[in-house]
């Protein structure tokens, strides 16, 4: 009988268990804060950052938001990151991307506070994660993680296949589960656009985890039997439905189900467990800021 991972049920218990990091900041005279920046009228960064807002409500994070015309030079944005950087009531923020065509997200990510990047993707960061000492993990692999720990997935001496190599999940995600540590010691193996026989290399994996962004890529045919399958895919593909739409993985779940011990479903797996991340992230920041210690789930 193949688990579905649930990762609604996995991020509820990770709120919960911060709500009790968030008292204690409080009892020291610091609630935790974190802000969102939007530049434009995305209408799927609008919707995320509403859920965002409404994450950090339910757990006692407040919560700021600082809305940017999508047409307003680059400078416009820069002025509002440097006042988020001198806000002490804002331990934590992040920039929604995409950002209009105009803006260089690279320099967005740049000049913000590393101390308060809590998605995790300034330099400084990135560089302190592939040392082995990450003042934050990304909240997407951080998330896989926890998901893999949720099902008793243990990590040290299995094959990993990542699909896809971005800088938000498929890089740091691999960099984490090959680190000296107890959600660790993986051996692992990237694959990208260019990689020959993509099903050769996730066949012989005991976890994939399909994060290229693409459509149902991964079907039953290249998972081995017994494998873990972690999907971080979300696509809108067209339906016949009163939407004109569903959503669907990276991993076509139906046939990888009959082969995988376990695996995550899309929607209800992955994506919960990223905005549960942030918020661990922004509490982590503000006992870090507030030199408060917290005990963090």
């Amino acid at each position: 009988m193949t688990e579905n991972i649930d990762g609604d049920a996995v991020a509820s218990q990770i709120r919960d268990d911060l709500t009790d990091a968030i008292e204690t900041l409080a009892d020291a005279g610091a609630r935790p804060g974190l802000a969102t920046v939007l530049m434009g009228d995305d209408p799927a960064s609008e919707t995320y950052v509403n859920m965002k807002q409404r994450d950090c409500e339910e757990v006692g994070i407040e919560s700021y938001h600082v809305d940017v015309e999508g047409d307003a030079s680059p400078e416009t944005l820069y002025d509002e990151i440097a006042d988020l950087n001198a806000n002490d009531d804002v331990h934590g923020y992040i920039v929604q991307a995409p950002v209009p065509d105009h803006v260089d997200y690279r320099e967005v990510i740049r000049r913000v506070d590393p101390a308060k990047d809590v998605d995790g993707f300034h330099p400084e960061n990135v560089g302190r994660l592939v040392a082995g000492d990450a003042r934050f993990r990304p909240c997407t692999p951080h998330g896989v993680q926890k998901l893999l720990e949720s099902a008793d997935v243990d990590t040290e001496g299995k094959d990993v296949t990542i699909v896809g190599r971005s800088d938000i999940v498929g890089k740091p995600l691999a960099n984490l589960l090959i680190q000296k540590a107890d959600d660790g010691n993986a051996t692992v193996t990237v694959c990208h656009s260019r990689t020959d026989d993509l099903a050769a290399k996730t066949r012989s994996a005991d976890i994939v985890v399909a994060a290229a962004g693409a459509p149902e890529l991964v079907d039953g045919s290249m998972i081995g039997e017994g494998a873990v399958v972690i999907d971080v895919g979300v696509n809108r593909v067209d339906a016949d439905n009163e939407k004109g739409y569903e959503l669907v993985g990276d991993v076509e779940f139906e046939s990888a189900k009959e082969q995988a011990s376990a695996i995550t479903p899309v929607p209800g797996g992955v994506g919960p467990m990223t905005r549960a991340m942030l918020l661990y992230n922004t509490v982590k920041a503000a006992s870090l800021q507030e030199d408060v210690d917290v005990d963090l789930p």
